[in-house]
């Protein structure tokens, strides 16, 4: 890169994980070391299948901007791999001042005597990261194979600690339902002591109906002698 580069562009390949039937998106910077105002402008040789966002602007002095290729979702599997696409970024400078809205595509046309510096980009796919692999199976004694003693003895206390915590729910169990089974007896014998008082509050004794009996006897016997 020399001195007279307008702008540098970072990186040189566009990169892409290609999957298939998915938008995938690949970025590059355009760095601006000079004092001037830069004007840039992207084309592909396949705008159908790209989406450059922005596909033109301005980059001020001493900054940078990045742009954004998204590859439309692709049906087919390219042949071996490999992508022909190429992007073209030119660049010129441009008056202090000046926004995106006054960028016009004469800015950009070398036979009127303008200074355009074009660099070329090339589509590269690459294959997309593999998903993490999953977890090995547990040996026959609930461990993985490449268990040191120290995760074994762990694991050992683990379940110990899980036995007796199953041990111990169960015991309380237990003696919960010992405990509502004796609270129901004492509320059946209760209610049979509470009906018990109830009927000799309001019943009538027994001798009170031998008394009368007999009083009935006895005048029945005075009526039949007078």
């Amino acid at each position: 890169m020399t001195s007279e580069e307008l702008l540098i562009i970072d990186p040189l390949d566009l990169q892409f994980p290609f999957e298939l039937k998915k938008s995938i998106s690949s970025s590059f910077e355009l760095i601006n070391k000079t004092d001037n105002h830069v004007a840039f402008k992207v084309k592909t040789t396949n705008p159908r299948k790209y989406t450059v966002r922005p596909n033109s602007g301005i980059v001020l002095p001493l900054s940078r901007s990045n742009v954004t290729v998204t590859m439309q979702p692709q049906m087919e599997l390219p042949p071996d791999m490999q992508c022909k696409d190429k992007f073209l970024v030119q660049s010129v400078i441009t008056n202090p001042g000046s926004t995106p809205k006054d960028i016009n595509p004469d800015m950009f046309n070398k036979s009127g005597g303008n200074h355009v510096e074009e660099c070329k980009l090339k589509v590269v796919y690459v294959s997309p990261p593999r998903k993490p692999s999953p977890v090995p199976e547990d040996s026959e004694e609930g461990t993985s194979p490449g268990a040191s003693e120290t995760d074994l003895q762990e694991h050992g206390e683990s379940q110990d600690n899980s036995t007796k915590a199953r041990e111990l729910i169960l015991r309380l169990m237990q003696e919960r339902d010992s405990i509502i089974q004796q609270n129901a007896k004492l509320n059946r014998e209760l209610e049979l002591l509470r009906h018990g008082r109830q009927e000799h509050r309001t019943g009538v004794p027994h001798w009170y109906i031998l008394v009368v009996g007999l009083l009935g006897i006895l005048l029945g016997y005075i009526v039949r002698n007078f």
